[in-house]
């Protein structure tokens, strides 16, 4: 096996060449952009796929106060010598980056603009003593320096910086903002939105807005957010999403890519796999595999050839949507989750100008939101099962792989744990402690009824429902503990009461002639046989309840063991 020095956690470009890591050529992404002309340029992609290290060589390329010669040596876009000639190193560039802006409330997150400010401003601090400047802009400057700027000089901050670097350089400004809507996302999760969008509408808005001192702007986000205005009065604006064919390949890993990369690391065995847990994402007509997973799992390989596929989409900042969507009251979308739980596909209408203001006012917001962020995937027409076709003004969805799936699983198995417990489950203990099996068998089907199908339940599951059902309300519970002759799958105490109640649960899983009845009927013998509430009764317990239970998908049959 090869080690090769994979830029695990990087996201600068400069950081990455000078430091010989591997690199996926994405220079192309500069010819393909300076093809067309334009002032502001959108480019939105779900999170972790390259947005960063693609807008910081952008800087490196552009940057008139660099020489970037030996970075670039090699890669494809050093043999368009005519586009290096005119561009590479030739404007002043402002790289704004505002992924970390971000906070509980509105005070600690506009704290955190303030720095990101602040760090602009040191990053061109020539500007405290260019002759070029205007006076009062350079008092300006050495207050938003100095975090004691006020609010109207911080919405205006980015326009004071363009306008004092186009005075020093004598050229236009290139200006670069990577991840913009960030604080408006972790705004939306917070509650403070409307505040937050005061500022970054003015912040961004007013530095393209018929402005003198721009070349061009290159914006990268996750959604295109329109409704706010925050792009109304650029010029000549175009915006690219995860449906255009334009810049297809320029963020994340092909599968060639990825063939390379495990190739160069003598892991190609590990390419069916990889594709099953990483790839699945369709950037305009190509598939796409997650580049952080890709090099978290080669990463994990370099130690064990081994290991298996991991879930690295565990950020639960973003993963809630999931559960927004499933809590709220009017979605009904549990059928369409268990189609897509089960690799099915579905349609629905598809939005790209979403606001993070208004994404779980609708059901079509949702599904938009689940398609913009990476959780769902376009599905080709070609690509539709069998009996499936295209319906006008829908896009055709799916869960992109193994790795998003996991993430759905766990949020719907949560969200399944949390409903049980939020039940009022007094009359449900009742039927338990009075040996009401027949009204515990409907009532148990109706709240598995009401869950989100897996499509792969299996024994270990209904284990893990019958115990949650009992879950923090006082009683002791213990899954497969020592009873008697064996282990007893369940076990509930009450000791004030000296009481208890033993359940033993089947799933007849492959077994061909299995039905509920003989599964059930195989668990009371084995609770007669093993003794299992023999260890109960020594222990003083004066009531004890066994129970078979057998559960098949949605359905189960409870029934009571004779005294």
């Amino acid at each position: 096996m090869a080690i090769i020095p994979l830029p695990y956690g990087m996201d600068l470009f400069e950081q990455v060449r000078r430091e010989h890591c591997y690199y996926v050529d994405k220079t192309h992404l500069i010819s393909e952009m300076m093809e067309t002309p334009f002032k502001v340029n959108l480019i939105t992609r779900p999170r972790r796929f390259g947005k960063t290290l693609a807008m910081s060589m952008l800087a490196s390329f552009f940057d008139i106060r660099k020489d970037s010669r030996e970075l670039f040596e090699g890669l494809e876009i050093s043999k368009n010598t005519e586009l290096c000639s005119q561009w590479m190193n030739q404007w002043p560039v402002l790289f704004v980056t505002l992924k970390d802006v971000n906070g509980i409330d509105f005070q600690d997150a506009y704290a955190m603009l303030l720095q990101v400010i602040s760090n602009l401003c040191r990053e061109h601090s020539y500007l405290k003593t260019s002759d070029q400047v205007d006076p009062v802009d350079r008092e300006v400057f050495l207050r938003l320096y100095t975090r004691k700027s006020d609010l109207s000089e911080v919405k205006n901050a980015i326009s004071t910086l363009l306008h004092m670097m186009h005075a020093h350089y004598g050229k236009e400004v290139i200006l670069l903002v990577d991840e913009y809507d960030v604080p408006l996302a972790k705004a939306s999760d917070n509650d403070y939105y409307e505040d937050m969008l005061n500022i970054i509408k003015a912040l961004l808005g007013m530095s393209w807005k018929s402005n003198p001192d721009l070349k061009f702007a290159v914006v990268t986000g996750c959604l295109r957010v329109a409704k706010e205005s925050i792009f109304t009065g650029a010029n000549n604006f175009v915006s690219n999403s995860i449906s255009d064919v334009r810049y297809q390949d320029c963020f994340g890993f092909t599968e060639a890519e990825v063939a390379q990369i495990l190739a160069d690391a003598d892991l190609s065995d590990a390419l069916p796999e990889m594709k099953r847990w990483y790839d699945g994402y369709r950037f305009g007509k190509m598939e796409i595999y997650c580049p952080w997973d890709v090099l978290l799992h080669v990463l994990a390989l370099s130690y064990d050839k081994k290991a298996k596929p991991g879930n690295h989409w565990l950020d639960t900042s973003h993963n809630n949507i999931i559960r927004r969507f499933i809590d709220l009251p009017n979605m009904h979308v549990n059928d369409k989750f268990e189609t897509l739980l089960a690799g099915g596909v579905i349609q629905e209408r598809i939005r790209e100008d979403l606001t993070y203001d208004i994404a779980h006012s609708s059901e079509d917001n949702l599904w938009s939101i689940l398609y913009l962020t990476g959780y769902l995937t376009q599905v080709l027409p070609e690509e539709l099962p069998e009996g499936m076709t295209p319906q006008e003004g829908k896009t055709s969805l799916r869960i992109p792989n193994e790795e998003v799936k996991s993430v759905f699983k766990d949020t719907v198995q949560a969200w399944f744990e949390d409903s049980i417990k939020d039940r009022d489950r007094s009359e449900l203990f009742n039927e338990w402690w009075s040996g009401e099996d027949k009204k515990l068998t409907e009532d148990v089907s109706d709240i598995l009824f009401d869950t989100i199908s897996y499509f792969d339940y299996k024994e270990d599951f209904y284990h893990a429902f019958v115990a949650g059902m009992f879950s923090g309300a006082g009683y002791e519970v213990k899954s497969n503990s020592e009873q008697g002759k064996g282990r007893a799958d369940i076990i509930i105490r009450e000791r004030r009461r000296r009481r208890a109640i033993v359940i033993e649960a089947k799933w007849p899983g492959k077994k061909k002639d299995a039905t509920l009845e003989s599964e059930c009927e195989e668990a009371l013998d084995q609770i007669v046989k093993k003794q299992y509430a023999k260890n109960l009764q020594l222990e003083g317990y004066r009531t004890v309840l066994c129970y078979g239970a057998a559960f098949k998908g949605k359905d189960c049959l409870i029934r009571k063991a004779e005294t």
